[in-house]
């Protein structure tokens, strides 16, 4: 069974859910304050269906444009979304990094939960 559940245009992982025509994404019934790109990265990380997908392919379906070399503002939009989904989710892990590879979505239990980061950015 695949970790994505859709219902309709909605697509549920565990206690996220993601409503990408609305624009809005609930965790545990707490609706996320993410940017647009945020919102973006998320939908497609979600429907990936727990495969790896390619930093180069995730720019392309949320900028809508080919990644340059060097251009590391992905990382940045994803470490910001991993940030906003482990303080809203404790103790799950959605985002997984696999370096040379890209970027894998899949819940999974923290071994321990992250509290490292008090970002002003939540």
């Amino acid at each position: 069974m695949e970790a994505a559940q859709r219902q309709e245009d909605t697509i549920r992982v565990g206690a996220l859910e993601i409503h990408p025509a609305q624009g809005l994404a609930l965790a545990g019934g707490d609706a996320l304050s993410l940017s647009v790109r945020e919102f973006g990265l998320l939908v497609a990380l979600a429907r990936s269906g727990g495969r790896i997908v390619r930093r180069e392919d995730l720019y392309r379906r949320v900028w809508g444009r080919t990644l340059r070399d060097g251009d590391r503002s992905i990382d940045v939009y994803v470490h910001k979304l991993r940030v906003k989904l482990e303080h809203a989710l404790p103790g799950l892990q959605f985002i997984h990094t696999h370096v040379g590879f890209g970027y894998r979505f899949a819940p999974v239990r923290a071994a321990t939960p992250h509290h490292d980061h008090d970002e002003e950015s939540l």
